[in-house]
């Protein structure tokens, strides 16, 4: 995947996010019969920018596309004429200044809300939630699952997919939940109920491969070790490996599929190994030394073959989730609302220190997820979009002074002392949150080097 087109697909998204974020505080603004100066998505340098509307409201698109504001008329942003006085900001009742500024992380929720019921619209891509081998020592194991069941409800929310699966699972497992019913089907059709216990999960364990963590293996059809196709110039081609080959045995240690098959090569990186070959009805024996090649920091064997894959399979184990456009609505509410408290419970293990800062991303994983999203499908994109969207509503409700959420804090205070904040406490404030924002966007920018440094 191209770094430009990671790039672009980061743009796009911040384009779209803070648009909509934008948006709602311009339409609550004019509802309200405040006037709207400027209108930007971006800071710096304006490239584009245009003059609309009865107010000549400054539509601009400016060079630096990480974040956007929306100027109105405010006797503390500079001189107001007196026929306009009415239309300030500063002079609307506070109701009026609260619900201005809470529009636009609301409108990040409802963006999440639209995109959800599209995609359930449009159908959501996944694997069939059947269970592989079972990994020992983990609470899938002490549960007594079985390879092969298929899960069908966990605490009665239905399954369809491992990524529902996942979802669910990774909800309770943040609670560290003691006891998690999980509902299954065997292939012979017989349901059983297991709990499944998370207490011992630590959330720090939670980044990556969940399922993985808690026991679960995703089922992967059997592949035959028959090769289809040698690559040029390989180990392979070198030991005289042919497509149509079908593996019986590495250093006289019987291979009977491809997945037993892999892990051989890949723990022998330039040791010679003895393969017996099927080939044309008569068994052929070679020596072969695997290329030493390094992945994730580790150096493993490769020969360069790719093996014969029965696409109908797999075709058996992919399921697409579609909803009607009514019930779909609910189910994005529903996806959207889990969304806000499952980061809000993350925030605040992490305040508390039961989950690691090492999980906070910054621009450049964000990016890198738009990218992998992007490359997925429209409707990983919108999944991407849609998370992001949630995170950036509820990082904007937070009460740092200069978010939203800080705004909206002195706005309350104001309610109950009947007076607005002194202008002493809104600058100390500022500087505070100042300080809050560059220490938050340190942790993430060392997270990201950090990720791209380990791999």
């Amino acid at each position: 995947m191209s770094i430009f087109f990671t790039i672009i697909s980061f743009i796009i998204a911040l384009g779209i996010l803070i648009t909509f974020h934008e948006f709602g505080h311009y339409l609550v603004a004019r509802w309200n019969g405040v006037k709207v100066l400027r209108f930007s998505v971006g800071f710096g340098q304006p490239v584009f920018r245009k003059r609309l509307g009865k107010d000549q409201t400054e539509w601009v698109v400016a060079a630096i596309p990480l974040g956007g504001y929306v100027k109105m008329l405010d006797e503390n942003e500079g001189r107001v004429a007196k026929e306009e006085l009415s239309r300030a900001f500063n002079r609307q009742p506070v109701g009026r200044r609260f619900a201005i500024v809470a529009a636009g992380p609301l409108a990040n929720f409802l963006l999440a809300v639209v995109i959800y019921w599209l995609m359930f619209i449009l159908g959501v891509d996944g694997i069939k939630p059947t269970l592989g081998p079972i990994v020992a020592d983990t609470p899938v194991a002490k549960a007594q699952f079985e390879a092969g069941e298929t899960i069908i409800s966990i605490e009665n929310e239905s399954v369809e997919s491992w990524q529902d699966a996942r979802w669910t699972l990774l909800r309770y497992a943040v609670d560290r939940s003691a006891a998690v019913n999980v509902e299954t089907i065997n292939q012979n059709g017989k349901i059983s109920w297991r709990q499944l216990d998370l207490s011992g999960i630590h959330p720090d364990e939670l980044e990556g491969n969940v399922l993985g963590k808690i026991g679960f293996n995703v089922y992967q059809p059997e592949i035959k070790p028959i090769i289809a196709e040698v690559m040029a110039g390989g180990a392979g081609e070198r030991a005289g490996l042919r497509a149509g080959d079908e593996i019986l045995a590495v250093n006289d240690k019987d291979i009977y599929s491809w997945i037993e098959f892999v892990p051989e090569v890949q723990a022998n990186p330039g040791r010679p190994l003895v393969l017996d070959i099927l080939r044309n009805d008569q068994i052929v024996t070679l020596n072969i030394i695997p290329e030493t090649v390094t992945e994730n920091g580790q150096k493993v064997g490769r020969i360069g073959i790719m093996p014969e894959i029965d696409q109908s399979l797999f075709e058996a184990m992919r399921v697409v989730v579609t909803y009607p456009a009514g019930e779909a609505v609910m189910i994005a509410l529903n996806k959207t609302w889990e969304t806000t408290v499952l980061t809000l419970s993350m925030l605040s293990k992490m305040i508390t220190g039961d989950v690691s800062w090492k999980n906070v991303s910054g621009p450049i994983s964000i990016a890198d997820y738009a990218g992998q999203s992007a490359q997925m499908g429209l409707v990983s994109y919108l999944a991407f979009l849609a998370l992001i969207s949630v995170s950036l509503g509820v990082l904007n409700l937070l009460p740092i002074p200069i978010l939203d959420g800080g705004h909206l804090m002195y706005y309350v205070i104001e309610m109950i002392k009947g007076s607005p904040v002194s202008e002493k406490a809104m600058i100390i404030g500022q500087k505070v949150g100042l300080l809050m924002l560059f220490t938050l966007m340190t942790f993430a920018i060392y997270n990201d080097i950090n990720r791209l440094a380990t791999g």
